[in-house]
């Protein structure tokens, strides 16, 4: 019988497998601890766990995780792994340094189905959604190796869905992973240290009144509708006005703002006639612009705006009482770059498997 992933079940799942099989809830929070709040994988450290249990767990659950297959660190510290699974599939999860805080840009899936034309990983197609567990692991295994090569102390402050895939479009897994990061007898993340970036699936969307309460990220990038479906294929079935009627239907905490991603693209929608678009969309109050110049990348024809062009476009919206930052972009001299993910072996580059 194949094993159970340990990292695809929440606390309340670990609880009721032991106490169906003959062990106590609490064996679960020790477990839990042992592995997530040490990051403690080897089973004979786990000093407070029955030797019975130890010998259940080593039958029927896999502690294993995914495999590291290539890192590459970028000249700003910004560290790009490919990430393999079981199946011989792989995605790319990107560290990102900060004074105060280290991100992981983690991905849902294996490839992509939105096929957003100015997005490197939507060149892949959709292969796969990732299981809980290889989410999950993707945390888990990236981090490892930065402790076991570079500094035992590492360990990440925040996490964004914003490497490979649509995490709304593999819900399930997401939110099952999302609930495991935000335990605090797990990983124990804030709220606010989780962003979730989605490209507008408007019917998941209404279903995030059920989720953890995260901080959510629209990809938005034009606020006329022939623009964003030259960006984004899914603003022909969810338009910007069905979008913006599912984004009412969120409860959104106090103080929390939505982030509207907005990635500028020369002469294509950084003009004076897409500042007044987003003027007209936006709720000033709620919503907060992060203006992410193009990244470019092979086999792209759009291009980077000047950055006089993409400090007047900030300086607009700023003039307007609207929120608005630019992210610094990290990673791009290894394609790790927001919009610049692709699973490498898919283009002959890496014998990966061999």
């Amino acid at each position: 019988m194949e094993k159970i992933s340990f990292y695809s079940l929440n606390l309340d799942d670990l609880r009721e497998l032991f106490v169906q099989n003959g062990f106590k809830a609490f064996s679960a929070n020790q477990l839990f601890g042992w592995v997530y709040k040490r990051r403690v994988y080897n089973p004979e450290l786990w000093t407070n766990i029955s030797k019975t249990l130890k010998e259940f767990i080593s039958e029927k659950m896999d502690l294993s995780l995914p495999k590291i297959v290539w890192q590459g660190e970028s000249k700003d510290g910004t560290r790009k792994f490919l990430v393999g699974m079981k199946d011989g599939q792989s995605v790319e999860a990107v560290a990102i340094p900060a004074k105060d805080r280290l991100t992981l840009c983690l991905s849902s899936q294996v490839g992509c189905a939105i096929g957003c034309t100015f997005c490197h990983t939507g060149t892949m197609g959709l292969k796969r959604h990732l299981s809980t567990d290889e989410i999950v692991g993707q945390l888990l295994a990236t981090e490892k190796w930065m402790r076991d090569n570079i500094d035992t102390k590492i360990q990440y402050t925040n996490m964004v869905y914003m490497g490979q895939g649509e995490p709304l479009h593999n819900y399930e897994n997401v939110k099952s992973a999302t609930e495991i990061f935000l335990n605090d007898l797990g990983l124990g993340f804030g709220q606010r240290r989780i962003t979730l970036s989605t490209s507008g699936l408007v019917p998941q969307i209404i279903k995030l009144a059920n989720f953890p309460p995260v901080n959510l990220a629209i990809s938005l990038h034009a606020a006329h509708d022939d623009v964003r479906t030259e960006l984004m294929p899914i603003n022909k079935v969810y338009d910007l006005k069905r979008l913006f009627e599912a984004l009412k239907s969120i409860p959104l905490k106090a103080y929390r703002r939505i982030t509207y991603e907005y990635i500028l693209i020369r002469d294509l929608n950084d003009q004076m006639k897409d500042i007044q678009g987003l003027l007209s969309l936006l709720d000033k109050r709620k919503s907060k612009i992060n203006l992410i110049p193009f990244n470019e990348y092979p086999e792209s024809h759009f291009k980077k705006p000047s950055d006089k062009q993409i400090m007047w476009f900030q300086k607009q919206l700023l003039d307007n009482d609207i929120v608005c930052t630019i992210r610094t972009t990290k990673g791009a001299d290894i394609l790790a770059a927001c919009g610049q993910l692709k699973s490498e072996q898919e283009k002959g580059k890496l014998n990966l498997w061999e």
